[in-house]
């Protein structure tokens, strides 16, 4: 599995806006330019975010978008299978995978499903939260 630019620059969208959170709206070319994304990508990426709800659009000259919830509430899982669909390594170990004909003799398919538990058992348990509290640990911004 490889996570493509979208599912990326939507954790780094979010995480943004997590971080920038000040009860205002956050503008998307504000983000784009402490990202280093282009604010078109990002146009197409929080749409996607702004349809399943998880943000909030505010028009106007002072408009921008917010999270809809707290940052403790999304898990990188919930960001990166909207942004990228299924995060299983073959399709077999999908949620609704595949029947393959050689499921009961195939030993390699306990691989595939050891690999899919352990990004799973990653991506649930890392909130918007744990990133924005790492990114100030990196720029020595300490939060009690």
């Amino acid at each position: 599995m490889k996570i493509s630019t979208k599912g990326r620059y939507a954790l780094r969208l979010m995480t943004d806006l997590a971080a920038n959170n000040t009860g205002l709206p956050v503008s998307l070319k504000d983000v784009a330019k402490r990202q280093g994304i282009s604010d078109k990508y990002l146009e197409q990426i929080i749409s996607v975010l702004n349809k399943a709800g998880y943000v909030n659009s505010v028009r106007g000259a002072q408009g921008g978008y917010q999270l809809r919830r707290d940052a403790k509430e999304y898990t990188v899982g919930m960001i990166l299978r909207l942004t990228e669909g299924s995060l299983a390594p073959v399709a077999c170990v999908e949620e609704d995978g595949i029947n393959c004909d050689k499921a009961d003799a195939c030993v390699t398919s306990i691989v595939y499903r050891k690999i899919n538990d352990a990004i799973n058992s990653v991506v649930d348990n890392i909130t918007l939260q744990d990133l924005v509290d790492w990114q100030n640990e990196k720029n020595g911004q300490y939060v009690i």
